[in-house]
């Protein structure tokens, strides 16, 4: 498999995590910087916390994500290779088995036969549970992958909100970063709705109004203070 096969596989695994983290890094990033930077005396100050914040969050979120991805993984390894049934426990699934086939017309015979095969045959019941119940497959990407992802995608779009108080001064850069972020925010908000097959307006609408809330928050608290 080329470098390209494994990027495109790893982005198919790790989707969710790249469209969190992007909401997470946009929304949260948003919010802390509008609050610093009505009381902020210059970009400076504005791109100190904002940078720091952005940072913080992105290594949060990559931890939070690798625990998750590595959780996940656990269990649907235990689930799949989950110890043998006691051979109480077989003899009562079977009996019931055996009971639910009389009664939809089986005969005698032919039920008993099967009752005899289940209880002789090891495993046998683990398979007929597994056809039944599927286990949940194992992440296809392994946790660093996911964290890894998650890491980046936080980064990119909480560095969004920062960047242009490094070229601008403060009160353009002002503009500028609700000009940037509210672009990101639409194309969040639409590739939320494709992934996750939903309506594109409303789910973008619920995007803007999340971050309008953060940056609300972020407002608040800075007026506050100051």
């Amino acid at each position: 498999m080329s470098f390209l096969d494994r990027l495109k596989t790893s982005i198919q695994a790790s989707i969710g995590d790249i469209v969190f983290g992007m909401e997470d890094g946009t929304v949260s990033i948003f919010g802390l910087v509008f609050g610093v930077a009505l009381s902020a005396p210059d970009s400076q100050a504005v791109l100190l916390a904002g940078a720091t914040g952005v940072a913080a969050a992105a290594v949060s979120m990559m931890a939070g994500s690798y625990l998750d991805a590595e959780s996940e993984r656990d269990a649907a390894l235990a689930q799949a290779t989950g110890p043998p049934e006691k051979a109480e426990e077989t003899a009562v699934s079977v009996a019931r088995i055996a009971e639910r086939l009389a009664a939809s017309g089986v005969s005698q015979a032919d039920s008993e036969t099967l009752r005899q095969a289940l209880v002789s045959t090891p495993g046998a019941m683990a398979a007929i549970r597994q056809e039944i119940v599927p286990p949940k497959s194992p992440t296809h990407a392994s946790p660093a992958v996911h964290a890894i992802w998650m890491f980046v995608a936080d980064l990119f779009a909480g560095a969004v909100p920062v960047i242009p108080f490094a070229l601008l001064p403060l009160r353009e850069a002002r503009l500028a970063s609700l000009a940037v972020t509210t672009a990101l925010l639409l194309a969040l908000g639409i590739g939320r709705g494709l992934v996750a097959g939903r309506n594109i307006l409303r789910t973008t609408i619920e995007t803007l109004l999340v971050a309008a809330a953060a940056a609300a928050a972020g407002v608040a608290i800075g007026r506050m203070i100051t």
